[in-house]
């Protein structure tokens, strides 16, 4: 009976310490213009993981539906799984797009409805996408992002996220996605003192346009920003999905990012 009972805690000891199984990726203009066989690639790519944040996902026709696709592809794969899409960006027309999650159902629970960001919504370009889940009785809320490309100077929509804390002091925000910037800028400096830390550094995410002798990446711009006394990370990694091609085009074809994943504990 001891015996038993030491096996039985043990065993929940373990469930206790699991950790949630974030990817964010900028999956590159994710509408219609994927193929059935990119939408699988890029399911059996996150199935293992428990939430999935995308970036870049197509405004118009054909965004929305995407995602109910690579929705309906992940079911097929033995965990049940839901999604939420926002509505367009509040930016101009060529520069809007929609933020995605999806979750399994079985490891976390979506609290209330996302939310696009609205007091800074004039301020930043793609306002961040929020979303609140509940994990062992603990929440934490993911802000979905894609800054303003490179040559428009991110750091001037960056700049605002020292706010976004001080907006939502009941929340515990994960901020994930595309910043087209570098974690080592000093725009996120204010970030840092506020307990801030980077999952990721000195890795680069964007794929270049041709890849030679396995050089194959060239910035530095997806990432995950936690706060350190609240959340611990673990087992950070970069997929590098361009290595599954023989053709580096073929790689692109399904987007020009790779996904970042990491293993999330709320202390």
């Amino acid at each position: 009976m001891k015996i038993k009972l030491l096996f039985l805690h043990l065993i929940l000891g373990i469930f206790a310490n699991a950790q949630v199984k974030i990817l964010t990726w900028n999956v590159e203009n994710l509408g219609s213009s994927k193929s059935d066989s990119t939408i699988t690639y890029i399911a059996n790519t996150v199935k293992d993981f428990d939430i999935v944040a995308l970036q870049e996902v197509v405004a118009g026709y054909g965004g929305a539906q995407a995602v109910a696709k690579l929705a309906d592809e992940l079911n097929r794969k033995g965990a049940k799984w839901d999604y939420a899409i926002s509505d367009p960006t509040s930016s101009s027309a060529y520069k809007t797009e929609r933020y995605a999650f999806l979750w399994k159902t079985a490891k976390v629970r979506l609290v209330n409805k996302p939310w696009l960001e609205e007091k800074f919504s004039l301020l930043i370009d793609r306002e961040p996408y929020y979303a609140t889940f509940e994990y062992n009785k603990r929440q934490f809320t993911l802000a979905n992002f894609h800054a303003i490309t490179k040559s428009k100077q991110p750091e001037t929509e960056i700049k605002h996220f020292k706010n976004l804390p001080l907006q939502y002091p009941n929340l515990n925000i994960v901020f994930v996605g595309d910043f087209n910037c570098p974690q080592s800028h000093t725009v996120f400096n204010p970030l840092k003192k506020m307990g801030y830390k980077p999952a990721f550094e000195n890795q680069k995410t964007s794929l270049k346009k041709s890849c030679e002798n396995n050089n194959c990446l060239s910035n530095e711009f997806d990432n995950l920003w936690y706060n350190s006394t609240k959340i611990a990370v673990k087992n950070p990694k970069a997929i590098h999905f361009y290595k599954d091609f023989n053709d580096f085009a073929k790689a692109k074809a399904v987007s020009d990012h790779i996904p970042l994943s990491l293993e999330l504990e709320i202390k």
